[in-house]
C-alpha cells in the first residue's frame, strides 16, 4: 500500500475498474498520514503553491525534479489537497502572506480498492 500527495487526481492514475473512497480529512489527519510516509506528487512549476502550503499549515514535503507518474492500486491512498481563492501569479513567482490567508485550503483522501 502506497501513499501519495497531489493536488489533483487524474483517470490516468487508474490501472483498471475500481472502487474510490473519498473523504475529508482536516490538516491534523494529513500531518498524521504524511508522517507514516507518502511519496510527493507535485508538478515543479507549483512551487508557489507548494510554498503557500508550507507558510500555511507548515507542512513541507520535497519538490521532485519531475512530478512521478502516479498509478494507483487495490489499497493506495492519494491525498489532494484544493486550494480556493489564491490568484493566477502574472510576473511574479509567489503568494503575498495576505493571499495565502485569505484562500481556502481543503484535503481529501482517495482510498483504492478493487472492484466488488
Amino acid at each position: 500500500m502506497s501513499t501519495f500527495f497531489a493536488f489533483a487526481i487524474a483517470d490516468s492514475m487508474f490501472t483498471s475498474n475500481c472502487i474510490i473512497r473519498r473523504r475529508e480529512i482536516d490538516v491534523a489527519q494529513v500531518r498524521q498520514l504524511i508522517s507514516a510516509g507518502v511519496e510527493p506528487s507535485f508538478n515543479p512549476s507549483h512551487t508557489a503553491t507548494i510554498a503557500a502550503m508550507r507558510a500555511r499549515f507548515g507542512i513541507d514535503l520535497k519538490i521532485p525534479g519531475t512530478p512521478p507518474r502516479i498509478t494507483l492500486h487495490d489499497g493506495d491512498r492519494l491525498i489532494v489537497m484544493t486550494v480556493h481563492g489564491l490568484p493566477r501569479l502574472e510576473n511574479r513567482h509567489q503568494y503575498s502572506d495576505d493571499e495565502i490567508a485569505s484562500a481556502n485550503f481543503s484535503f481529501a483522501v482517495y482510498t483504492i480498492e478493487k472492484e466488488a
